[in-house]
Formats: structure tokens, C-alpha cells, sequence
């Protein structure tokens, strides 16, 4: 498959490691020609990892999104979700108004911004869109032109927009792990970085600023107390999507069934063992500043769009609402202005029952 990667942080670097290494015909576009110098120095992407260890060469790497795109058949979007909107719109201005978009991760409310995105940008015409309710990596640049890869996802959630069967079908190609849900909320409402990291990061704030991130975020930040916050901000999601007619899985058993969570941990309740246990997230270090990606991610364009999707199922999220308060305090950002918000998802003033049929057609 003739596949674009639009992104060349972590995410991207490791699709293109793994896709070059199955065959299949990849392209690496980012909009900063600083963030591709490593890569095209060296002629292509050095990984390490769960996917072994090796050179990755794509077959252009490029700075002009209209090269990257030309004969693709699958724009793979592995770019944080505060970049959703700016590449929504290039890809609208370049005219790739049939070629399937995946977002590889959606998070919460990704597919809905993209559309409206890409079709205020184009004037009508929107490309299938398909979301993954997480990165299908766990991937760090520890170096500018190498990543490295200590987890794959074992089970992704994949939701798609109607007209987006195209893209879902591309997406279950590539990734044979994903499953395709009901609808857009079902994958929405499986973003578990909200859960996991709003909380750590408002808790952790002065040890993060003290320490500049000088700690285990998913074993040192895993205290009795921050996941009792946890577990409260996870009961609300839960009970989003029930309002919604979607059973999830508790965050514990949905980590462990992603693979970050170890499939020898019995309780997946104990939150503090369960998490900690994870040999993909074990390592990984703490946020080393308030200004960090983890704030406006998942406090811009997580709990915010969380909260806009709560307020159309009718359902009252007070630990959502008091951590948003708290982490536009901390850093002084007005999530609530800049972030996924109900009008730039294209929903403001849908009830339930009119959100449903907006994303099932």
C-alpha cells in the first residue's frame, strides 16, 4: 500500500519504521524541514525497540505536503491532536479530498474536528475519515533521527465517520490489531491519556516543576491518591459513553488489553500495581515543564472535547470540570478557548440523540 505519514515526531518515525519493514510504499511529510534534517541526512529513520533493531528508508522524505500525497493511497495523520486542525486544513488546501485520512490516535472528538476542519477549509468535498483511540505506539525521540519503540498496541479501538468505510478498511490493513467500533464516540471515549494524564499532571505539578520531570510518570506518579482521582475522572468516562449505549472497559482493563498493563496482573482495579507493572510505560519520565504536550493535549483536547460530549449525553463530569480548572490555573492557558471545543468539533447544540445520528448516519 502506498502509505503518507504525515508527522515526524515519535509516533511517526515508528510507522514508518514498521511499515517500510513489512513493504509497504511510504512517504514522511512534517510541516518543519528542521524536525526532517536528521532524517533525510541519514536517508531515513533508525529505530530500536519492540520492533527490533534497523534502518528504515521510505521512499521520499519531504517538507511539501503535495509530494508526499501525490499517489498515496492512505494519509496516516501520527501528529499530536493540537495539529489535528492545521493539517486538516493543508491537506484541504492541496486538494486530497479522496484520499482516506486515518488519525492514528483520534483521541477524544479527532474525527469530528477534522471534518469540520477540512470541510470549512475545502468548501464541501471531505475525504473518508477513520480514528484509532490511541497511538498504535509507545515511542520516544531520545535522538532526532531515531526512536525508539517499547510498546505496540494489541488491541486498537477504530471508529469511523459515515463515508469513512474506506479509511477503516485501510486502517485494519495496516493495522490487523484494530477493531472497528460502533461509532467515532466509542473510540473518543476510549481515550485513556485523559484519564491517565490529567490527573498525574495536576497532582504532579510541583514535583514536575521542582524536579523537571525527574520521575517515573507511570510508577513514582502512581500514588494511592492520584489514582483515586484516577478512578473518579474514569467513572464519569464510563458513564458518558453508557449515556451514549457504549459498555467500556474499566481504564486498568482497557490498558491490559492494549498491552500497557500486563497480561499476568489479575486485578486491573488496583490501579497502582496494575499501571506500574507495564514494562512498555515504566520507564518513561514525567512531564519536565507545565508547557509540556501532556497540557494542552490532554487538557485542551481531551477533557475539554470529554466535557463538550458529557454536556450532550446529559451527564454531570464534576472531576473533569474541576481538573480543567486546575490545569488552566497551572498553566495559565484558557483551555476552554483554545481547545477542542463543541463548535470546532461541528457539534454545538446537538442532544443526544442528535450527536448519535451525527456520527452514524
Amino acid at each position: 500500500m502506498r502509505v503518507a505519514v504525515i508527522g515526524a515526531g515519535a509516533g511517526g518515525a515508528a510507522a514508518v519504521a514498521e511499515l517500510v519493514q513489512v513493504g509497504h510504499h511510504v512517504t514522511l511529510w512534517n510541516r518543519s524541514a528542521q524536525t526532517l534534517a536528521p532524517f533525510i541526512e541519514q536517508g531515513g529513520v533508525a529505530y530500536e525497540g519492540v520492533l527490533g533493531e534497523g534502518f528504515a528508508r521510505p521512499a521520499l522524505i519531504t517538507a511539501e505536503l503535495q509530494q508526499a500525497i501525490r499517489r498515496a493511497e492512505v494519509a496516516l495523520v501520527c501528529l499530536p491532536t493540537i495539529s489535528h486542525v492545521a493539517v486538516a486544513r493543508a491537506l484541504a488546501e492541496v486538494g486530497a479530498h479522496t484520499t482516506p485520512v486515518i488519525l492514528n490516535p483520534g483521541h477524544t472528538g479527532g474525527a469530528l474536528e477534522f471534518h469540520e476542519a477540512y470541510r470549512r477549509a475545502s468548501g464541501g468535498p471531505v475525504p473518508p475519515i477513520a480514528e484509532f483511540h490511541t497511538l498504535t505506539y509507545i515511542a520516544r525521540k531520545y535522538a532526532p533521527g531515531k526512536v525508539t519503540v517499547s510498546g505496540k498496541g494489541k488491541f486498537l479501538r477504530l471508529g469511523a465517520l459515515p463515508g469513512g468505510g474506506a479509511a477503516a478498511a485501510m486502517a485494519k490493513s495496516l493495522y490487523p490489531a484494530s477493531v472497528q467500533v460502533p461509532d467515532v464516540l466509542n473510540s473518543s471515549l476510549a481515550n485513556l491519556n485523559m484519564t491517565l494524564h490529567a490527573p498525574g499532571c495536576v497532582l504532579g505539578a510541583v514535583w514536575i516543576e521542582a524536579t523537571r520531570g525527574d520521575y517515573t510518570f507511570y510508577v513514582q506518579g502512581m500514588t494511592p491518591g492520584s489514582v483515586r482521582v484516577m478512578h473518579a475522572l474514569d467513572a464519569e468516562r464510563l458513564a458518558v459513553a453508557k449515556a451514549f449505549g457504549h459498555e467500556l472497559l474499566p481504564l486498568g482493563a482497557e490498558m491490559q488489553r492494549y498491552g500497557t498493563v500486563e497480561a499476568s496482573v489479575r486485578d486491573t482495579s488496583d490501579l497502582v500495581a496494575a499501571i506500574s507493572s507495564g514494562e512498555a510505560n515504566k520507564r518513561l519520565r514525567a512531564p519536565d515543564s507545565l508547557t509540556h504536550r501532556y497540557y494542552p493535549e490532554d487538557f485542551g483536547h481531551g477533557l475539554v472535547p470529554f466535557i463538550a460530549l458529557a454536556r450532550a449525553a446529559g451527564v454531570e463530569v464534576p472531576t473533569a470540570d474541576a481538573l480543567l480548572e486546575l490545569g488552566a490555573t497551572l498553566t495559565g492557558i484558557d483551555f476552554r478557548a483554545r481547545g477542542r471545543t463543541a463548535e470546532s468539533m461541528g457539534i454545538t447544540g446537538l442532544d443526544r440523540d442528535q450527536l448519535l445520528e451525527r456520527v452514524r448516519g
